[in-house]
């Protein structure tokens, strides 16, 4: 229950993900509840996910957070950008004092590979395409992929993007001893923008962010 997983990335950003066992009232101590999430589980994701926010920075102004046309959510002063996102019972948060970032977690599940024509374009097919023979492996790197779009879309924040054609696979992967994996994509919604995800699988599970 709680905390599941806490990572400070540097100095300024930190990034956390919560196991949601908690009843409603649990977070209704500290989160103010907005009545446009209505459906009973949105509703306890929605909250987690802000819970998580002081959890990290205790300064964090909760009651300022204003959402924009596109449904990001942000701060007018801009004193931390942050980006939050649910998966089933699990809420993740990430917040930065000085950069923009993006967040994602997701399962990983056969229905990802199903929707992967949606999001892989050619090279990142011939990409995955070494690893098929090893099914889970495969699966769990389609997942990571989709989630780092995910990530970067949540870190662009103005919607309009086409993972396929706008967000692009553009160098090696590299899988770190410390369990991270370091995606390289090149943004292409206008000019080309490298951007470096982070991403890591816990047990059915992929973490991935991005910071700029």
């Amino acid at each position: 229950m709680g905390l599941f997983y806490q990572h400070y990335i540097n100095e300024t950003t930190r990034l956390g993900v919560w196991r949601i066992e908690e009843p409603e009232e649990f977070f209704l101590q500290k989160v103010l509840l907005h009545n446009e999430v209505s459906h009973p589980y949105k509703r306890l994701q929605h909250l987690a996910g802000r819970y998580l926010l002081p959890t990290l920075f205790n300064d964090f102004p909760l009651k300022e957070i204003l959402i924009a046309d596109t449904r990001k959510p942000f701060l007018v002063d801009e004193l931390y950008h942050f980006s939050v996102a649910h998966c089933g019972n699990f809420a993740a948060a990430i917040v930065s004092k000085k950069n923009r970032v993006g967040v994602d977690i997701e399962f990983v599940t056969p229905r990802i590979q199903r929707i992967s024509s949606k999001f892989l374009n050619d090279t990142e097919h011939i990409f995955l395409e070494e690893w098929q023979h090893l099914t889970q492996l495969y699966l769990q790197l389609v997942t990571v992929v989709w989630s780092s779009k995910e990530a970067i879309f949540k870190w662009y924040g103005n919607g309009e993007v086409n993972f396929k054609n706008h967000i692009e696979l553009s160098g090696e992967v590299v899988f770190h001893a410390d369990e991270w994996i370091e995606l390289p994509f090149v943004f292409r919604k206008s000019e080309g923008v490298a951007v470096t995800v982070f991403a890591r699988l816990f047990q059915g599970l992929v973490l991935a962010w991005v910071i700029t």
